[in-house]
């Protein structure tokens, strides 16, 4: 095994992807699920994320599911990737991860991210709009700070107040630049544009500056990850996908995952064949030689310290299969 593999944590974010033919909560059912085996298998942390009203995703309370996750694993991290903290005050977040602390100590990560809903009618129904985002940096420090026990009003948070949950800022582009400020671990992706996820990485680590909850500066990059038998095997892992993204993209909404043998059967317009070849391309999926040639140099030409692993499909079975070939390829 490559020392530069051996070396690195390797950790599961699922977003709880609906499938076609399966209702929403079976979703749920199955993040739990995975979380479990993830934790067999040895992978450190097991994240979740938070969507609303997107027909492809169940998860849309990610503390709720994390608390599920962390109730039914005994050992393996639990967190968020993460609670898009534009949609939410600052104080209830970090009550509800002082419960989850207070009820699973020293297991909780706090994975933030500055994103706000996906459509108009979602920010509407939520109470937002785009520019929400632009007060990132601002909602963090005061997030922070409910920990810390500092407040403008005098209020504590209870029953944060003192305890120490690590946050992490889920970010590209600009997010980078505030979690080098705030001092706090990165979570970047994605694997398709390298050199984008890499100017990032750069500009996080020449602004760093040491924190109490980070001295140095802590890379996680985050993608797809598909390990099979064949290539051909592999690649069909990414198909359902790589179809609900298309279809994002020319239909304005988000749908269930569809098995592989339907989107393989369907005709495309052109702009849909754009898309959905994109999304296949630049994802790190092959047999487990192949794989492990690609972590070596993605993790060579990152320096990340860590892969979060955010594979989803229609077909269970495989999905599993590939996290435990993986899970081998990285001595877990």
């Amino acid at each position: 095994m490559s020392s530069v593999i051996a070396s690195a944590r390797f950790s599961v974010l699922d977003r709880s992807r609906t499938r076609e033919g399966h209702i929403g909560p079976e979703a749920l059912r199955d993040t739990v699920a995975l979380a479990r085996e993830a934790e067999r298998l040895g992978y450190h942390r097991f994240w979740v994320s938070e969507h609303h009203g997107v027909p492809g995703v169940a998860g849309s309370a990610p503390t709720v599911l994390a608390a599920a996750v962390a109730g039914a694993t005994r050992t393996i991290r639990v967190g968020t990737g993460g609670v898009m903290l534009p949609n939410h005050r600052p104080l209830v977040v970090a009550e509800q991860f002082g419960v989850l602390e207070s009820l699973f100590p020293g297991r909780v990560d706090m994975g933030l991210g500055r994103s706000v809903g996906f459509t108009d009618g979602v920010r509407r129904a939520l109470g937002r709009d785009k520019d929400d985002a632009d007060g990132f940096a601002a909602q963090l420090d005061e997030l922070l700070g409910w920990f810390l026990g500092a407040s403008p009003t005098g209020v504590r948070a209870r029953p944060s107040d003192g305890l120490t949950v690590p946050p992490f800022v889920l970010a590209m582009g600009e997010g980078a630049s505030v979690a080098a400020a705030a001092g706090l671990p990165l979570v970047i992706g994605d694997l398709r544009d390298r050199d984008r996820m890499r100017r990032g990485i750069d500009r996080y680590r020449a602004r760093f500056r040491p924190s109490r909850w980070a001295s140095e500066p802590y890379v996680v990059v985050s993608g797809t990850v598909a390990v099979a038998a064949t290539p051909e095997r592999a690649r069909r892992l990414l198909i359902p996908e790589a179809w609900s993204m298309a279809y994002s993209r020319t239909h304005g909404t988000f749908p269930p995952l569809p098995p592989a043998e339907r989107v393989e059967s369907l005709a495309m317009t052109a702009k849909e064949r754009g898309f959905y070849e994109a999304g296949l391309a630049g994802q790190l999926a092959g047999t487990e030689e192949e794989v492990a040639d690609g972590l070596e140099s993605l993790l060579k030409d990152t320096g990340a310290q860590e892969v979060l692993v955010t594979t989803s499909t229609h077909d269970r079975e495989a999905l599993l299969d590939s996290y435990r070939r993986l899970a081998a390829i990285a001595g877990l």
